[in-house]
C-alpha cells in the first residue's frame, strides 16, 4: 500500500509540476488535488483554492494532527536552462518548478494523509490542508481556512527540511522606513540632507542587538534591503526611504520588535509595518510528535525561512524532503528517493504518537 501510495504521489508531483500555480493562480493544481482525493474515495472541502479533508473515522472528543503543505509557487527566475513546466528525472533527480518547494511535501503528506484514512482506533484525528497563496503570505491561503478546522491540537507543515526537524521558525516584520530632512538645489549649502540623515538610521540597524536571543532561532535579525530617494542630480529630496526585513525568534513579538525599533527613531523619521501576523512558531522538544522523530533518527534545529507555520497559533513542527537551499533556484529539482523517504518517515514518525 505504501510503495503504491508513493508511485502516486510522484505521477501527482510531476502533474503539478506542468500545471503552472503563480501564488493566487492555483485553480488548475487544486483541480489535480480534488483528483486524489476523488481517486481514493476521500470527501474534501474546497474554498477558493484551499482543499481540505478529515480522516474517515473522525472523533469530536479526540485532538485533531493538521497536516499542511502549500501548491502554490514563485515564478521561475532567469537562470533556468530547464523548461522549468517539464517534470523530467535524471541522475534521481526530479525537475521542475515546485518540485523542492513545496510539491515533494505537499505530495508526501497527502499520500501519509491517505494511509492513515481508514484507520480506525486512532489516538487522534487528521485534517490535511493543501493551501494557496504561501509564497506571497496572501489573505486568502491557509489562515482564511482556519476557523473551519476542528480539534487542532498541533500542525506538521510539509516545508523541505532534509526531513530534519524544525522545532522553531523565525517571524518575518518588514518595514517601510521613511527619513526626512530639508529639501534643496544641492549647489547651496544644506545640513538637513534626509540622504545622510539615513546613514544614521541605516548604522543603528546594522548595529542594534537585541536582548534576548534565543537557543533554537538565535538573535533577532535585522536587515536594510533596500533604499529610495530623489529623483535628480541637483535636488537634495525632502526624504529618504528604507525597506528592513526582521527576521524576529521566538523570544519577541512582533508588536514589541516594532516598539524597540520606534522608541529608537529619532523625531524625523517615521516607521510603518506592512503587517504584524507573520509571527515566529515553535513546538516543545519534549512534545511527542518531537520525541517520535528523535527516535526514528531526525535531528531538531530552528529555521530562518518563512511559512506557513506563522499563521498558526498552536504548537507547530517543520518537517518534509527536500532542501530548502534548493528553494526559488534555477533547475530546481527534488531526489525521488527524497520523497520515497519522506512518505516512510512521516508515516514512522506519526505512529510513534497515534
Amino acid at each position: 500500500m505504501i510503495q503504491e501510495l508513493t508511485d502516486q504521489a510522484i505521477e501527482l508531483l510531476c502533474q503539478l509540476i506542468e500545471t503552472p500555480s503563480f501564488s493566487s493562480e492555483e485553480e488548475e493544481t487544486a483541480r489535480l488535488i480534488e483528483s486524489w482525493f476523488i481517486r481514493h474515495d476521500i470527501p474534501f472541502e474546497r474554498e477558493n483554492n484551499n482543499i481540505w479533508a478529515y480522516n474517515k473515522y473522525f472523533d469530536e472528543s479526540k485532538p485533531t494532527i493538521l497536516l499542511n503543505s502549500h501548491h502554490d509557487t514563485v515564478k521561475p527566475n532567469g537562470n533556468y536552462t530547464n523548461d522549468p513546466f517539464k517534470a523530467f528525472v535524471e541522475d534521481r533527480k526530479l525537475y521542475g518548478l515546485g518540485s523542492n518547494d513545496a510539491g515533494g511535501c505537499l505530495v508526501s503528506l497527502m499520500a501519509t494523509f491517505t494511509h492513515y484514512y481508514k484507520q480506525e482506533g486512532l489516538k487522534y484525528n487528521f485534517v490535511i490542508v493543501t493551501s494557496a497563496e504561501e509564497e506571497s503570505s496572501g489573505p486568502l491561503g491557509l489562515k482564511s481556512v482556519l476557523k473551519y478546522l476542528k480539534n487542532v491540537e498541533f500542525g506538521i507543515v510539509g516545508e523541505p527540511t532534509l526531513m530534519q526537524l524544525a522545532i522553531a521558525e523565525k517571524g518575518l516584520l518588514v518595514l517601510d522606513v521613511s527619513i526626512k530632512g530639508t529639501a534643496s538645489h544641492a549647489a547651496h549649502p544644506n545640513n538637513d540632507n534626509s540622504i545622510y540623515n539615513a546613514l544614521k538610521v541605516i548604522q543603528w540597524f546594522e548595529s542594534y542587538a537585541f536582548e534576548k536571543s534565543s537557543e533554537a532561532l538565535g538573535k533577532v535579525k535585522m536587515t536594510v534591503t533596500q533604499i529610495n530617494a530623489g529623483n535628480q542630480h541637483n535636488v537634495v529630496p525632502s526624504h529618504c526611504d528604507l525597506v528592513v526585513d526582521i527576521r524576529v525568534n521566538d523570544k519577541y513579538k512582533n508588536e514589541e520588535v516594532l516598539e524597540i525599533v520606534k522608541q529608537a527613531m529619532p523625531d524625523n523619521v517615521e516607521v510603518k509595518p506592512r503587517s504584524l501576523h507573520l509571527g515566529s512558531s515553535s513546538i516543545p522538544e519534549d512534545h511527542p510528535i518531537v520525541k517520535s522523530g528523535i527516535a526514528s533518527g531526525r535531528t531538531t534545529y530552528g529555521s530562518p525561512t518563512l511559512s506557513d507555520q506563522s499563521v498558526l497559533s498552536c504548537p507547530s513542527l517543520k518537517l518534509g524532503p527536500g532542501d530548502s537551499t534548493r528553494s526559488h533556484s534555477a533547475n530546481e529539482f527534488i531526489y525521488v528517493d527524497e520523497i520515497k523517504e519522506g512518505i516512510a518517515l512521516y508515516i514512522k514518525i506519526l505512529e510513534g504518537i497515534v
